[in-house]
């Protein structure tokens, strides 16, 4: 399941690779640093980032901070 928002340029976003589904991924909008604001996610993605980080090692890679090109956006 392929997560992603839309955000400011240039905007980064942080993102967590299923390590059983190649090409399947989390992904949300952070800063350069990869801090995301939680705040400014909805319920859903913000239970989603936190299962994700629950969820390293186990089903998702460590996390990884990539520039978000706008093409990527669905």
């Amino acid at each position: 399941m392929d997560v992603t928002f839309a955000t400011a340029s240039p905007s980064f976003e942080v993102r967590f690779d299923s390590l059983y589904q190649p090409g399947h991924a989390l992904a949300f909008p952070c800063d350069a640093e990869g801090h995301v604001d939680l705040d400014a996610l909805s319920e859903r993605a913000r239970t989603n980032y936190l299962f994700a980080r629950a969820m390293v090692g186990r089903e998702n890679s460590l996390p990884h901070v990539m520039t978000h090109a706008a093409e990527s956006m669905v």
